[in-house]
């Protein structure tokens, strides 16, 4: 399918490697360059990036998704450090930091999540998002992360129910919502969020279904954005959603009581989510 005008995007390639150089330095992945985010060249010229620890080798087969799958290599005890370290230099004022799926570990990485928190945390004013794994259904690597105090915990849901067998075939939509059910009970403080791609197949009323389970589960935040294929060996795009019907979802969002919701073709999950933490804290809902 034809790609609309709506999704195409300019890229500025010295702004794209000074980024990179950076990076490499620092000897950190994102999820922007290993996801191959279309805004990557918009962050990465104001000098913001969303943080992928544990490696970039994920042990699921999501058909969406284009980070490579396979063996991971062992854990990076110094990575939390570097993260930290990272945020410093870029002077962040809201770091989030997500994660290729690890259940070749015990704890599904929730430790070395706590810990990537707690160096982050030494930044004085700085907010703190993890996009976190459904650590499968575990709850004490739920709280594990949740007692490190981050401000926001992001859990996506990707996709409604019908659809998970074709596009997150390892994946729970009931786990996903119990993790975001169980961080609101263990520590209210905490704002969850999630986020879904469209133009799967999905109908409207799927869409809304979905987010009548977020809100049931207490979830604050919501992000809603174009699946776009990232190769031919991933699952096609079934349509291209309008700007017209992401505004719709928008409101439909505010008016089902979400706190925040980012809606648009080239929405995802971390862009501009300083915003959205400015928003909720501007609110008062805190």
């Amino acid at each position: 399918m034809k790609k609309p005008e709506w999704l195409k995007v300019k890229v500025n390639p010295a702004e794209l490697k000074h980024m990179e150089e950076f990076l490499k330095t620092v000897k950190l992945n994102t999820v922007c360059q290993s996801a191959h985010c279309p805004n990557m060249g918009e962050c990465f010229s104001r000098r913001t990036a969303t943080f992928m620890i544990m490696g970039n080798i994920c042990t699921r087969n999501c058909r969406f998704c284009a980070v490579e799958k396979g063996h991971p290599a062992p854990l990076d005890e110094d990575e939390p450090r570097r993260v930290a370290e990272a945020a410093r230099a870029l002077k962040l004022r809201h770091a989030v930091v997500t994660c290729v799926t690890r259940d070749d570990l015990p704890d599904g990485g929730a430790s070395h999540f706590a810990r990537t928190v707690r160096e982050l945390k030494k930044i004085p004013g700085l907010t703190v998002e993890v996009l976190v794994s459904d650590f499968r259904g575990d709850e004490g690597a739920i709280r594990t992360v949740v007692e490190s105090k981050p401000d926001v915990i992001n859990h996506n849901l990707e996709t409604v129910p019908r659809l998970y067998p074709a596009v997150r075939p390892m994946a729970d939509y009931e786990r996903s919502l119990f993790l975001l059910k169980k961080v609101k009970e263990l520590d209210p403080a905490i704002y969850t969020k999630s986020g879904i791609m469209v133009g799967l197949g999905e109908t409207e009323e799927e869409v809304i279904g979905l987010m009548k389970d977020l809100i049931g589960v207490g979830c604050d935040m919501m992000t809603i954005g174009q699946y776009l294929r990232p190769s031919s060996s991933h699952i096609a795009v079934v349509e291209y959603v309008t700007p017209e019907q992401f505004e719709r979802y928008r409101k439909i969002g505010y008016d089902l009581g979400f706190k925040y919701v980012a809606s648009g073709p080239l929405v995802r999950s971390s862009y501009n989510a300083a915003e959205g933490m400015d928003t909720v804290n501007e609110s008062g809902f805190r």
